[in-house]
């Protein structure tokens, strides 16, 4: 009976009974086993197929996009069964108001960077030139592709690449953190700390790329943080993707370094001939203090956007609520009652 009761008790830090499905920690960690075991399995099947076909530039480039669009679903597959969340619970709801949030986080997205360029032009500390051409660096062999292919499938590339990243740190990884820590500190401060960690890790992910530093990261985290706002303000992915999105992409075509990285295809040449601390040099505006302000810019035209589309401005304790597709044994007895 005693050994029963052990096993019973060691079996509820583990599983939630009401809601039928893992507790947070343990749901995260077996997502991320599963997810990084399907990543590998399904580098392995591009590898073999590629292998087959011959890697040429055009299959290099369409390896890199089928992986990181397949790697989302297969995360957002296994989060959807191991979470028993509606989609719309990840951000992931689709609606008329999901779009029109894209659509202005496109257009922050490419304005900030554009405004780093007038900036630094006005202040003389960048050389620019019009290029319109690809540059035999960065992850993408766009070299092999004439320059309006090359902006296609560099566009495509950052469509898929910087949506993962929105959908499985802020939509997965922030809502359930949300979730776990509302217990011990409150919905709100749960929603608080979870923004706050999720943006943490979104800066060290960056930590290993070219030319990163301490400023880098500490920058990248704090646009993790603001990406973060963009998703606990209005429980929608869709002004963090299209930010996301349209960062990266004007960045690379303007020529600056994405995170250290130059891109292969840009519309102007860019060289940065100001003090690097303010530049961020090779690493590009992310890793110098020219980020700072543009914090500032970002975060007023969030507050903005949340207010004019949503009315009041305010973090939604719902992001720690899981809208779950089952019923819950609570469900049941109202229901009974």
């Amino acid at each position: 009976m005693v050994r029963s009761d052990f096993i019973m008790e060691i079996r509820r830090y583990i599983v939630n009974p009401a809601e039928r499905r893992l507790r947070a920690p343990w749901r995260v960690t077996l997502w991320v086993f599963l997810a990084g075991f399907g990543l590998v399995l399904l580098s392995g099947v591009v590898a073999v197929v590629s292998s087959v076909v011959g890697v040429t530039p055009a299959v290099a480039v369409a390896r890199q996009i089928a992986l990181f669009a397949a790697g989302t679903v297969v995360a957002v597959v296994l989060g959807y069964l191991l979470d028993r969340r509606t989609l719309s619970d990840y951000g992931l709801g689709f609606d008329r108001q999901w779009w029109r949030d894209a659509a202005f986080g496109l257009a922050l997205g490419a304005g900030l960077p554009t405004l780093v360029l007038l900036v630094e032009l006005g202040a003389g500390f960048v050389e620019v030139s019009v290029i319109f051409a690809t540059v035999d660096s960065g992850p993408l062999p766009l070299t092999a592709f004439g320059p309006p292919v090359a902006v296609l499938l560099l566009g495509a590339f950052f469509i898929v690449q910087a949506t993962a990243e929105e959908v499985l740190v802020r939509g997965y990884l922030l809502t359930n953190a949300a979730e776990g820590l509302a217990g011990w500190v409150g919905k709100r401060r749960a929603v608080i700390a979870a923004t706050a960690l999720t943006g943490a890790l979104f800066g060290v992910l960056h930590w290993t790329n070219p030319s990163a530093s301490l400023l880098s990261v500490t920058n990248i985290t704090l646009y993790g943080l603001l990406l973060g706002a963009c998703y606990v303000l209005t429980g929608r992915l869709g002004v963090a993707s299209g930010f996301h999105v349209a960062w990266n992409y004007t960045l690379a075509l303007l020529g600056f370094p994405v995170s250290g990285l130059r891109m292969g295809v840009a519309l102007l040449s860019t060289d940065a001939t100001g003090p690097t601390l303010v530049t961020g040099g090779n690493f590009g505006p992310e890793g110098g203090l020219i980020a700072l302000p543009l914090l500032g810019v970002g975060g007023a035209a969030l507050y903005w956007w949340v207010r004019r589309e949503y009315g009041t401005v305010e973090l939604l304790d719902a992001i720690a609520t899981p809208e779950l597709r089952i019923r819950t044994r609570s469900d049941t007895a109202n229901q009974d009652g």
